[in-house]
């Protein structure tokens, strides 16, 4: 399936410019009620960090969150900063936080140590109720909520992939089946082949011996027949390479290709044997398809044994190259060296390099080529090369073909010949295999998907919880100060002074108000006084005047109201 792919250079520019104007255009409409007759100094460093913070999330997603939420600390040390401009911004990069981690560790510390800051801020500024029921509500609920909303979108878009994937596999598995199918009508054509036609010329080529030694034939006659019964031969050889390859079905492990050998334990047996071979590899080894790795052993094997059969002596040179989407393999032997046996005294090949079934160049072409790859061969320097071109993987529709053999190991039994149809089952082509009894891998991955949804379904509920259960007392504490340390203006009036503080009990709240600003504190008072603070009204988050009583002793000496700071219009 093809998609439309978008440069990547520009598509991340773009989503990220308009992320950056979004937040920049709701952080300076919350400066519109700043008190600076000129607020472009206060917005240009908002704007200046979110231009850094937006790209920093791509990489860096727990730094960009941390950066802006200094801008919302930096707005409970400064009154006239609207540090509730700065929240939807605070959001957007929690959001991106939990979209483009997976883990939940680390961002959770990120969030925590957010906090701390915050609170830590408060305590040591002495900010007001309003800033401290902010830092506890509204920045907990922008840190955590949008976290928790893009862990989820995180989550659909992994099940969503997870389902194309599963598709795909499917779709692999439907052409696995199709030319399995295929390779076995291909095996019992060559069935066929074996037991009719190289029967036959068998036969023919017997009656040539048996004639050849007739008493009444020539020299010439002889040697014609002797000529015959090699042609005969020749015929034979080539159907047994053709019948090979066709009979080459699915859970044949081929000729001489043990479970679990790989090149370098074939170029070793041949050189224990006396075959004069060096072999080189350049470049890291890639994860290769066991298809192609499969090949890439074929075309080693097969190369050694034609060197060893036609070139004995001559040393074998194999090298194998890892480039970045392809493996090269090459093998090049030189020619024989004087006195080399001839060809009669050296049919065998030695145990290191045996075992190519007699298929030839013609069936290891066949096998390059369904793996999506190019064989090359040709004499070069009086010897031969064997060169092949092979991909790291092999292309969907080949996972059935030639090259996938004993993909199941020991599981494929008889019922995986020609009588069968299919082969083997549909999921044993995918080389992971399974136990009787044992789930099929559509199962394993849909469990695996529904543990992951659960535990962030719990990780979701759980969160809010545990927030609550410390973000709602701290509040309810803080409300309860506000209310207690009330004192209407009605009261107010009636407190006289000079008159000791028993007398006034009944009309003062049960508590003084423990918040109160700077300049309030720094208000000149009488020498000698210790000044209580009490709130006018009972709004609970907009700033509300504060009266102030100072007490020589136990005696009432001065009252006064300290006015609230007010955002200017």
């Amino acid at each position: 399936m093809r998609h439309l792919r978008i440069p990547p250079a520009r598509r991340p520019l773009l989503a990220d410019s308009a992320l950056w104007g979004v937040l920049a255009a709701a952080t300076a409409y919350g400066f519109r009620d700043a008190r600076a007759a000129a607020p472009g100094p206060d917005l240009l460093l908002p704007l200046v960090v979110l231009a850094v913070a937006v790209p920093l999330s791509r990489r860096r997603p727990g730094a960009a969150v941390v950066l802006v939420n200094g801008l919302c600390t930096l707005g409970l040390a400064d009154s006239a900063t609207p540090a509730n401009a700065h929240v939807l911004s605070l959001a957007a990069m929690s959001c991106l936080l939990g979209a483009r981690v997976t883990a939940a560790r680390g961002p959770l510390a990120v969030l925590a140590g957010c906090l701390a800051v915050d609170l830590a801020v408060c305590a040591v500024l002495r900010v007001q109720p309003v800033w401290w029921f902010y830092a506890l509500t509204v920045l907990p609920a922008a840190l955590l909520l949008p976290w928790l909303a893009g862990r989820r979108w995180r989550g659909r878009r992994e099940l969503v992939r997870e389902g194309w994937r599963l598709a795909r596999s499917l779709e692999e598995r439907q052409h696995l089946v199709a030319e399995r199918a295929r390779l076995t009508e291909r095996a019992d054509i060559a069935a066929d082949m074996h037991d009719s036609l190289g029967h036959v010329l068998s036969l023919v080529a017997l009656r040539a011996g048996a004639l050849e030694l007739s008493p009444d034939l020539t020299e010439r006659d002889r040697a014609d027949l002797a000529d015959l019964r090699g042609t005969i031969a020749d015929a034979v050889e080539q159907l047994r390479e053709t019948v090979a390859v066709l009979h080459d079905r699915p859970g044949d492990g081929g000729p001489g290709l043990p479970v679990g050998d790989t090149v370098e334990d074939l170029l070793g047996r041949a050189a224990a044997s006396g075959v004069p071979v060096r072999w080189e590899r350049h470049g890291s080894a890639p994860a290769l398809s066991p298809l192609v790795e499969r090949g890439m052993y074929r075309v080693v094997q097969e190369a050694l044994t034609n060197a060893v059969k036609h070139a004995p002596g001559g040393t074998v040179r194999v090298g194998i190259t890892h480039e970045a989407d392809r493996t090269r393999v090459r093998v090049v032997n030189g020619a024989p060296p004087a006195g080399a046996p001839p060809a009669a005294e050296r049919e065998a090949a030695p145990a290191g390099a045996a075992g190519s079934g007699g298929r030839g160049l013609a069936g290891l072409r066949e096998r390059v080529s369904v793996l999506g790859g190019v064989l090359r061969t040709g004499p070069h320097q009086g010897g031969f090369r064997v060169t092949a071109v092979l991909p790291h993987q092999a292309p969907a529709r080949t996972l059935g073909a030639a090259g996938d053999r004993n993909e199941t190991g020991p599981e494929t039994g008889p019922e995986t010949g020609p009588g069968t149809g299919l082969g083997t089952a549909p999921g044993a082509g995918t080389g992971r295999g399974r136990g009787a009894g044992a789930p099929p891998e559509s199962a394993r991955r849909l469990a695996t998907v529904r543990r992951t949804a659960r535990r962030r379904s719990a990780a979701a509920l759980a969160a809010p919880l545990a927030a609550a259960a410390v973000f709602v007392p701290a509040a309810l504490y803080l409300a309860w100060q506000l209310t207690t340390s009330v004192l209407p203006p009605s009261r107010f009036g009636e407190l006289e002074t000079g008159r000791p503080r028993a007398e006034l009990a009944r009309l003062l709240p049960a508590h003084a108000y423990p918040y109160p600003p700077d300049h309030a504190r720094s208000s000149p008072r009488p020498p000698g006084t210790a000044c209580t603070f009490y709130r006018s009204g009972g709004d609970l988050l907009g700033p509300v005047d504060l009266y102030r009583l100072c007490w020589a002793g136990d005696t009432l000496v001065a009252k006064d109201t300290v006015p609230a700071v007010r955002a200017r219009p």
